[in-house]
């Protein structure tokens, strides 16, 4: 019984709504700059995608049900995505080996970075505790070619978020 109670507050607390910190980048503004180590160990640089649309997720843990949810359904969308000329790219706490296991299950081939020591996450106000935990909040930021945050998603449903995010980006990027 305590499992049971333990697994449920625990799936609420990862798929609760959490806010983008006031301090945390804007619309309008440039994003800022980082490199992370993805799931095939390699460094990944915001600025190696100057000249995409990036779609920058934040999410809590690798394997949960939103998680899992979410990851599924960009992977899902990744053509309208590269028909668009965008990339996403996801960021959590969690470890280069448990991004490569979760890429694997979950049969993603985008980039999801590690950010193990929650810089990226807090530079981005996109930062939770979980008990005794710190995790990256369910945030996402999108981003235009030039670098500048286009739109920003505060504590997002996992479930449609891709279609709202492939929305705003139809809107956003200039009729040829």
């Amino acid at each position: 019984m305590k499992k049971t109670l333990f697994a449920l507050a625990a799936l609420f607390c990862l798929t609760a709504h959490q806010s983008i910190a006031a301090d945390a980048p804007q619309a309008g503004v440039a994003a800022p700059s980082f490199t992370l180590p993805s799931q095939d160990g390699k460094s990944v640089s915001l600025s190696g995608y100057r000249g995409k649309w990036v779609v920058l997720y934040f999410y809590p843990k690798d394997f949960t049900k939103g998680c899992s949810l979410e990851a599924h359904n960009f992977q899902e969308d990744i053509a309208k995505y590269r028909a668009r000329d965008a990339v996403v790219i996801g960021v959590s706490v969690d470890s280069v080996d448990s991004h490569k296991r979760f890429c694997t299950k979950q049969g993603l081939d985008f980039k999801l970075l590690s950010d193990t020591k929650h810089v990226v996450s807090e530079t981005y106000g996109s930062i939770m505790k979980h008990g005794d935990e710190t995790l990256s909040a369910r945030n996402t930021f999108l981003i235009d070619p030039k670098g500048v945050i286009r739109k920003t998603y505060a504590g997002v449903s996992p479930a449609g978020h891709s279609s709202e995010v492939l929305a705003d980006l139809a809107r956003l990027q200039p009729k040829e």
